[in-house]
């Protein structure tokens, strides 16, 4: 019962795919050759029997064996053996290079038509494969499939031509399943109609009308089987071709990614095969689409313009591939990416790009901006993940990207863990450029291959105008004939700790190279500062000396001061009389008509005496100070290159 309702259950399956309904090969059997051939009496037919490239299979011995019951008899192989009913019509030839031998029947008779093997080493071993030669009278015979051995995870290639009267018509691709071919791709439909191939093959017109040729890349075991290409409908109208398509496992050949993995906003990393010996192919990495692929970067230094700083491609002659980073990725980088040659066509593969939600590992500011001549540091953070591997900074170019030293700040010794050091990669400019504007790169490489990158976009804008910048108008300012110690400064190097304002900037004390701005700001407000300084003193001098003297002359509560004239008309008066008689001396208080009568005595002509000695060397001192003041004022404010000024001293003094 139960075995029953198992047998329900499958029968309500869909048929599935392609893929689904065509088992694994066993790899058991890796000698291939044609199902059926065909030949006609009299006519002649050649069988292609492959084999797997080792050396062994190389060296060993070819056969073709015709079956009889459970046993094999030989009819040729290549250690010289022919049987005697194949005399002269004949031969089998090995191609050690293109991995088959062939065996080339002529004069066929229709006693000829049996079962046949063609295998490596000895009879009824297994590696094997069952031939079935047919022979007519007629004339027409049918078309023998065209034999296509396949490394695994390589690409097939093939070319279907029907002629101009067939350009117009439907092109397609299908492969034979219980009698039936279903559809894989065509050229109408603006996707693959098989989902199990979408991504994996390419369906593009030739030049000539009428022909078009299938790509098909990541073979696997289930692809052996028998497909179809053709114009119009298959068992319908137009035309087709049989293809007979067999698996092989080549151990040397290397299997690349068919799905990568990254997240939106970091980069992904791709995986091509060339040949460094090839220096004339042509390598192209695109996105695909069913009837064509949208070249994104090439060899030749051709990179889509949307694509700009941020695709590069990497050539490693030592592992024959070639590396290829996208980054800045997004939801609309979803898809398919293939390489592509001219050459070496099997080497051709694709892999599905699958952009996920998350963070990209290293870290920093995407878009930096800077004046011609400032200082520049571009950061990159990564992760502990990120630790030991080699990380650097690469200039991009349409070319590929070019290694600039770098410095890694984490800290140096046995004792640094991740957790104590700086994860920073920094790249400095000390004096940026225009020429240094452009995108570069931070990633990380372990073991010579390749791993996450940043794109950092550096804009350099030149800097003010000359003559825009106040800086720069140094109107009075003298020339350089007037300080002949000035010398013209020289231009750094990138790098160096210098400043592109040249004269302008500051110089440390006792340099000759003193500003132009600097010198017209000290002669200028030198002598005005010490000018003022010295009216500021004398005045306060002065005005101390006659405060202390007002109280000289007082009447009951009336206060004034009384002037150097009025000291001289006393002094005079007095020498005309002689006989010291008391004469009256008015003196007007605040205008007033009120008088103050006072009495003139020897006593008080001495005080007038000494109070006009005393003024007297009051305004010698206030001269005296007002000289040495600008002097040491004048001397400290020109550096020691000026001199005093030569004025005469008082006639007293001389």
């Amino acid at each position: 019962m139960a075995l029953l309702a198992f047998i329900f259950l499958l029968a309500l399956l869909p048929a599935g795919s392609a893929k689904s309904r065509h088992p694994p090969k066993s790899t058991s059997n890796p000698v291939f050759g044609p199902r059926e051939v065909y030949g006609v009496v009299g006519g002649s037919t050649t069988v292609k029997c492959f084999y797997p490239p080792t050396s062994v299979n190389r060296h060993d011995r070819k056969y073709w064996c015709r079956q009889s019951g459970r046993s094999c008899v030989t009819v040729a192989s290549t250690s010289g053996y022919v049987s005697s009913d194949f005399k002269g019509r004949i031969s089998l030839t090995d191609y050690p290079e293109a991995e088959n031998f062939q065996i080339n029947i002529s004069s066929l008779e229709l006693t000829d038509a049996s079962a046949y093997l063609c295998g490596v080493g000895d009879n009824g071993r297994g590696l094997s494969y069952k031939v079935t030669l047919t022979v007519s009278e007629g004339p027409d015979v049918p078309e023998a499939a065209e034999l296509f051995y396949v490394k695994l995870h390589s690409t097939w290639t093939v070319t279907c031509s029907f002629g101009s009267e067939f350009a117009y018509l439907r092109k397609y691709l299908c492969k034979m399943e219980g009698g039936e071919c279903y559809d894989i791709i065509d050229n109408i439909k603006d996707d693959v109609i098989d989902e199990d191939f979408k991504g994996r093959v390419l369906l593009s017109h030739e030049e000539s009308p009428g022909s078009f040729s299938i790509m098909m890349t990541q073979m696997d075991w289930e692809n052996t089987g028998l497909y179809h290409c053709g114009a119009g409908e298959y068992g319908k109208n137009g035309k087709s071709k049989e293809l007979d398509v067999f698996i092989y496992e080549d151990k040397n050949f290397p299997q690349m990614k068919s799905t990568v993995t990254a997240t939106n906003g970091g980069s992904a990393t791709f995986e091509c095969l060339y040949e460094p010996l090839k220096k004339s192919s042509t390598r192209i990495w695109a996105k695909w689409k069913s009837d064509r692929y949208n070249r994104i970067i090439d060899n030749s230094g051709f990179v889509k313009p949307q694509y700009e700083g941020r695709v590069a491609m990497f050539e490693n002659p030592n592992n024959r591939t070639v590396t290829v980073i996208l980054n800045q990725l997004s939801d609309a980088d979803k898809g398919y990416y293939w390489c592509i040659t001219n050459e070496l066509k099997d080497q051709q593969s694709s892999a599905e790009l699958k952009v996920t939600e998350g963070k990209p590992q290293l870290t920093g500011k995407k878009e930096v901006e800077a004046q011609v001549g400032s200082r520049v540091d571009l950061t990159c953070f990564y992760p502990c993940a990120y630790y030991s591997y080699e990380k650097y900074w690469c200039k991009w170019s349409t070319s590929g990207c070019s290694m600039i030293p770098s410095s890694d700040l984490r800290q140096p010794g046995p004792e640094a863990t991740c957790n104590t050091s700086n994860r920073t990669v920094i790249l400095s400019f000390d004096s940026v450029t225009e020429e240094d504007a452009g995108w570069y790169w931070c990633g990380v490489k372990r073991n010579g291959l390749f791993g996450e990158t940043m794109a950092v976009k550096l804009s350099v804008t030149a800097g003010r105008d000359a003559k825009h910048n106040p800086e720069l108008l140094d109107v009075d300012a003298p020339s350089h004939d007037e300080f002949p110690n000035h010398v013209e400064p020289i231009p750094g190097p990138r790098g160096g700790a210098y400043s592109d304002s040249g004269v302008r900037s500051g110089a440390a004390p006792g340099s000759s190279d003193q500003g132009h701005g600097s010198n017209t700001l000290a002669l200028v407000l030198g002598p005005i500062g010490a000018l003022l300084l010295v009216i500021v003193t004398a005045f306060v001098v002065v005005k101390y000396r006659q405060m202390k003297r007002s109280d000289l002359v007082s009447v009951g509560s009336y206060r004034t001061d009384i002037s150097m004239s009025d000291f001289e008309s006393v002094k005079d008066y007095s020498a005309s009389n002689s006989a010291c008689v008391k004469e009256s001396q008015e003196t007007a208080i605040r205008g007033d008509a009120e008088f103050i009568t006072t009495t003139d005595t020897p006593e008080s002509d001495a005080e007038a005496k000494k109070a006009k000695r005393s003024s007297r060397e009051d305004a010698d001192l206030a001269y005296s100070t007002f000289l040495l003041t600008s002097n040491s004022i004048v001397q400290g404010g020109s550096g020691g290159d000026s001199t005093a000024l030569d004025v005469p001293p008082p006639k007293d003094q001389v």
